[in-house]
């Protein structure tokens, strides 16, 4: 029996409700993060924790299944042998920068600024990226409404650090998560070639987290043998929430993407990290900030970036070459 338009739009507004609900673990995230690089006192070492979190129950659920853990064992061999273009394999470096930026700057700045930056850097990345034709499998030619979204996000990330000029260095952590946000557009694509490699999303998720938490970890040591940083835990019990939260966003977004499509998707998990990012601010701000009304327009103007940079191109270039691109997963 054929559903009907009207139970077909009421189930697509149910799920774009809940895409923002998902939406809105991205800020939570954030936050567990941001306190814990204050709590620690270290922005890296709270990056270790949340990708070692999210690494640890990735690699409890994927070996303990022998078809994708034989998967996750042979990648090794793979990357040596270079089965596909080697840079795929380390795209988790891309979750450990945003991770890392969340940890060292939160505090400071909040999350509303944060996840704005972010947000702005990964607008401009998804244009210049769908231009070269990384991660998707038709190059999209730079039209009039994707310069626009890509100029906006800029103005959105002007907006919400203006209230900070006087202060450069707020200025300087700002720029973290929006570098972040820059590198986040060929995350995706190296993730999904890990996962058409291997035949398995949640190989490419664990192997995205222990690229990550290695590169985080041999930084660390180095730190450690060059300035004698130590390395504590949080005594807190929802400190080390960060990588789990990241990973439920991550299985949300993987269902919900089947009912919604990817445009729509990204629409609605976009306003969802806005709209949650700025009732944090609202419920738990950070330390001497305080809400400011340009960084609620900001965060507006790069809602509609996003919108206008996600409209398709009407000529598409020459095929791509790799492959549909997943979510950009953080530890």
């Amino acid at each position: 029996m054929s559903t009907s338009p009207t139970r077909r739009a009421t189930s697509a507004v149910v799920l774009t409700i809940a895409t923002v609900f998902a939406g809105m673990l991205g800020p939570l995230q954030s936050l567990v993060n941001g306190h814990l690089g204050t709590a620690l006192g270290d922005g890296h070492a709270a990056a270790l924790v949340s990708f070692g979190t999210g690494l640890v129950l990735m690699l409890i659920l994927v070996l303990s299944r022998p078809k994708t853990r034989t998967a996750f064992l042979r990648l090794p061999g793979q990357l040596v042998r270079g089965d596909i273009p080697r840079w795929n394999f380390f795209a988790g470096l891309c979750g450990a920068v945003i991770v890392l930026s969340e940890g060292v700057t939160v505090g400071f700045l909040g999350v509303a600024i944060f996840q704005t930056s972010l947000i702005s850097g990964m607008v401009i990345s998804g244009v210049v990226c769908d231009r070269l034709g990384i991660g998707v499998p038709f190059k999209q030619a730079m039209s009039a409404p994707r310069v626009a979204g890509a100029i906006l996000a800029i103005c959105a990330t002007v907006l919400v650090v203006s209230p900070n000029w006087s202060a450069p260095h707020m200025i300087a952590l700002a720029v973290m998560p929006f570098v972040g946000g820059l590198l986040a557009g060929w995350q995706p694509a190296g993730n999904s070639e890990i996962g058409l490699l291997s035949g398995s999303m949640f190989v490419s998720i664990t192997w995205n987290f222990l690229i990550g938490f290695a590169a985080l970890g041999l930084v660390y040591v180095v730190r450690m043998a060059a300035s004698g940083a130590h390395f504590v835990l949080p005594g807190t019990w929802w400190m080390y929430f960060g990588g789990p939260l990241g990973l439920l966003s991550i299985a949300l977004m993987a269902l919900l993407v089947r009912g919604l499509g990817l445009l729509l998707l990204g629409l609605a998990s976009t306003a969802g990290q806005l709209i949650g990012s700025l009732l944090l601010e609202v419920i738990a701000p950070a330390a001497g900030s305080s809400l400011h009304l340009v960084t609620v327009i900001g965060a507006f103007v790069a809602l509609a970036a996003a919108a206008i940079a996600m409209i398709p191109s009407r000529h598409t270039a020459e095929p791509a070459t790799l492959a549909q691109p997943a979510e950009v997963h953080r530890g």
